[in-house]
């Protein structure tokens, strides 16, 4: 099964980075694979992370194309929120969530026991220009 990693939070950081330095980005260093994924960007304002955008997709992607996307679209298209500028970039954190083990539920509600059991998420924070 798939983790989560700071490789894949690094992957998310290094293309909102690129989208305004015209930078080329490293090659991914964590395995390809397929999954439905989310990217979340908090920023720490007098030391508490507010939400700055979080999109992603229950359909499965590609990991490689799939946080690419929507590192850049969690980052710049949230209509809940402006598009993150270049100088929030330090005092960022980012989250990257891979859903994986889907199974079937008994109605709308019973979706608890299944997300606690199958989310899997790495974060990590503060990644400068």
């Amino acid at each position: 099964m798939v983790s989560a990693n700071k490789e894949m939070v690094v992957y998310c950081f290094d293309n909102l980075v690129a989208h305004y330095t015209s930078e080329l980005v490293p090659p991914p260093a964590f395995d390809e694979g397929e999954h439905p994924l989310f990217v979340t960007w908090k920023k720490v304002v007098g030391g508490e992370p507010r939400l700055r955008g979080c999109i992603g997709t229950l359909e499965a992607r590609c990991l490689f194309n799939g946080f690419k996307d929507y590192a850049l679209t969690s980052a710049l298209r949230d209509r809940r929120f402006p598009p993150i500028q270049a100088r929030e970039i330090p005092y960022l954190e980012c989250t990257v969530s891979i859903l994986t083990d889907y199974e079937p539920a008994a109605n709308y509600l019973d979706w608890e026991v299944y997300f606690l059991k199958h989310f899997n998420h790495y974060f990590s924070c503060n990644r400068a220009l």
